[in-house]
């Protein structure tokens, strides 16, 4: 496992349990370096004044923040360490809540939380089985990284999880981003159903990275004095409108090939003219009203009194 980045403790009611903070996660990206391409000497980035047009020192560094108007103030780490981080050492929940309400927009980076001694067991499997059997998860306070984050505390397999997540102002409002309301055909969309009904599966499907793994070989390839077998080139969407039912009914056939069943697919139901369907609602409204007139009439009918003799 990776060494801790984050120790301290979560604080729920009058609960703390001592726990390290691990990364969850990790870069596989291949990296490259810069390089001089006539001698393969390194190249690295050196830190100017744009002022002096000199390089300076990591001790005459500083933070600067530039104003609206141009000009640039410093913030001191003094300073910044003056600021109060109730959160310096501890994960303090705020709440329980169901996991369906937080928007997957606002979770980051996750952290394996390890229970931190003997004695931070109990409360840990504690935490872990209340989350368990509540299905929710927990949203916390915390300062990493010399700021206060959100973090999201959730079970994975026998551990807990915590998830960073933005503010909720740190979330831009996608409503320009929408396209106008529209009307869908109702064929649109069942076969737009039936596309993601094939494409479903239970569990996530085993997907790895196909274009790292190219660049893998390439390395391989030179490394060893040999030329790289590059991939042909995948052709790109041409990015016109093509008829929609035609584009949804090759989906759903492809998707079934890549799943070994048959990929014949019947055609879905051609979408009906302005003709017919006004034909019809015409008919059903006559219909509807022979049937009002009719139980009408009855009615009077049955209200009538006998004549007398």
């Amino acid at each position: 496992m990776p060494r801790p980045v984050w120790s301290g403790a979560i604080s729920f009611g009058l609960v703390t349990i001592p726990i390290k903070m691990l990364p969850a996660t990790e870069d596989r990206s291949v990296r490259f370096r810069s390089v001089h391409l006539e001698d393969m000497g390194r190249v690295r980035n050196k830190k100017i004044c744009e002022l002096e047009g000199r390089e300076v020192g990591s001790g005459e560094i500083g933070k600067g923040y530039e104003l609206s108007g141009g000009d640039t103030i410093t913030i001191t780490d003094e300073e910044l360490d003056a600021i109060p981080l109730p959160t310096a050492k501890a994960i303090d929940i705020q709440a329980f809540v169901p996991a369906e309400s937080i928007d997957p927009v606002r979770v980051a980076d996750g952290y394996f939380l390890q229970a931190d001694g003997p004695v931070a067991a109990k409360p840990y499997v504690l935490l872990r089985k209340a989350l368990e059997r509540s299905s929710k998860v927990a949203v916390a306070k915390l300062a990493f990284h010399g700021r206060e984050r959100l973090g999201l505390l959730r079970v994975v397999e026998d551990a807990i999880v915590i998830h960073m997540m933005r503010w909720p102002d740190e979330i831009r409002n996608p409503s320009e981003l929408a396209p106008k309301p529209m009307d869908l055909d109702e064929q649109e969309l069942e076969g737009a159903l039936s596309l993601l009904d094939t494409m479903s599966s239970e569990v996530m499907p085993d997907l790895h990275d196909e274009y790292r793994e190219s660049l893998e070989a390439v390395i391989a390839a030179k490394s060893e004095g040999k030329a790289p077998e590059l991939p042909q080139p995948t052709a790109e969407p041409s990015g016109q409108v093509v008829d929609l039912m035609a584009a949804l009914n090759a989906s759903v056939a492809k998707a079934r090939e890549q799943r070994g069943e048959p990929a014949t697919v019947h055609d879905m139901p051609k979408k009906r003219t302005a003709k017919k369907t006004a034909a019809r609602k015409a008919a059903a409204k006559k219909a509807a009203k022979t049937t009002a007139s009719k139980k009408t009439t009855e009615k009077k009918s049955t209200g009538r009194k006998p004549r007398s003799a």
